[in-house]
């Protein structure tokens, strides 16, 4: 801090004000904004102190530093969303069921009974589970960010009573692995609420149960049998009884999962030969593969990804004048010709006219309506 000890002193007392200049340093040791000094927060549990010990001392010091800060990272955000919420007086969705058990049976067995009890309680039925991270978040009640993770880390789950289940996956991982780590964490969520997690990749010779149960769950989660064979045989009857590799890039496209994902599925299901994972993977067949046969293309990588329900809620508090241009700068993290643009892009959205041309609607979020009467032209 640069001052005397009896100015840190008063300062923890009340007795003294901090000054602008000591405000500003105060920030910057702890990793904070200065609007979380002077501003109306709850005060939350440290993800820091839950985490620590899932770093595991056989990290490299580095890793460790860099995984600390990621946590830091994804608190702040989480904080930041309630504090979002608590600003627009909204309450936080928590559609949780009770915590599920696990004992009594193989991993796998347990595996495929929770998924099948969610996907019937969220009525999603047993096709693709396209948009995930908007089941989770809209009818569940997760929060979930993508957070720039050291590469080994797939993802960390953390649970408070003040923010509920929080979800972060690595934003420098592809969408299809994403994905995977979204619904790993969410067999987490259900079966060890209380536990938090770092999962990182390659970190046990042998797997350990819950690993196991994340991965089949997982597996069931995103690829149900019942749907999956059905779909798988519909293909086959098409193609007159035989299945290509182009049939599974086009699976692991509707499923939106990785092609060794799917290929090892089909396996375990015993509707490809065995082995045929490793052909496509020696034959150097990945997800950006699925993508150029499908025409399609994941999400950027690498940045940090808001959820929409975030991004609506920063906007709309800013329109109602509760927050200020440098404040939704800092919530949306991006500099201002960007939070500029997120603004524009949610209260003016592209629709088309009556005529055929494309126009905009004026939408005001912080009406209680919604929408505004006026269609303007592009």
């Amino acid at each position: 801090m640069a001052v005397a000890r009896t100015t840190v002193t008063a300062l923890e007392k009340g007795e003294r004000q901090p000054r602008p200049g000591e405000l500003i340093r105060m920030a910057r040791l702890y990793g904070r904004a200065v609007s979380d000094f002077v501003g109306r927060r709850e005060t939350m549990s440290d993800f820091s102190a839950q985490l620590r010990e899932k770093v595991g001392g056989t990290e490299p010091l580095e890793a460790r530093q860099a995984i600390g800060r990621a946590v830091q990272q994804f608190q702040q955000l989480c904080e930041d969303y309630l504090y979002l919420e608590n600003l627009n007086g909204v309450s936080p969705r928590r559609a949780y069921p009770s915590p599920y058990p696990v004992e009594g049976a193989t991993p796998e067995g347990v595996a495929k009974d929770v998924a099948s009890s969610e996907r019937n309680r969220l009525a999603l039925g047993d096709g693709p589970l396209v948009r995930l991270e908007e089941t989770l978040e809209g009818d569940v009640g997760l929060r979930v960010f993508s957070v720039d993770l050291p590469s080994n880390v797939t993802g960390i789950y953390s649970y408070t009573e003040q923010l509920g289940g929080c979800i972060a996956v690595n934003a420098r991982h592809i969408e299809e692995r994403r994905r995977w780590t979204m619904a790993r964490e969410y067999g987490h969520f259900l079966t060890r609420r209380f536990r938090p997690e770092i999962s990182v990749l390659d970190r046990h010779v042998r797997v350990p149960a819950p690993a196991r149960f994340a991965d089949a769950f997982a597996c069931e989660m995103l690829m149900p049998s019942a749907g999956l064979r059905r779909r798988f045989n519909g293909l086959s009857r098409a193609a007159g009884g035989s299945v290509a590799a182009a049939d599974i890039c086009l699976l692991a496209h509707r499923y939106a999962v990785s092609i060794e994902a799917m290929a090892g599925r089909l396996e375990q299901l015993r509707l490809i030969p065995g082995g045929s994972r490793r052909h496509l993977r020696d034959g150097g067949l990945g997800a950006r593969d699925a993508h150029a046969q499908t025409g399609s293309a994941g999400r950027p990588c690498g940045d940090t990804l808001l959820p929409t329900r975030y991004r609506i809620l920063a906007v709309r508090a800013y329109e109602e004048g509760s927050l200020t241009e440098g404040e939704l700068v800092r919530l949306l993290r991006v500099d201002r010709a960007s939070a500029r643009r997120v603004v524009q892009d949610l209260t003016n959205p592209e629709c088309l006219l009556d005529g055929g041309e494309i126009g905009t609607l004026s939408v005001d979020l912080a009406s209680g309506v919604g929408i505004a009467s006026q269609v303007q032209p592009a």
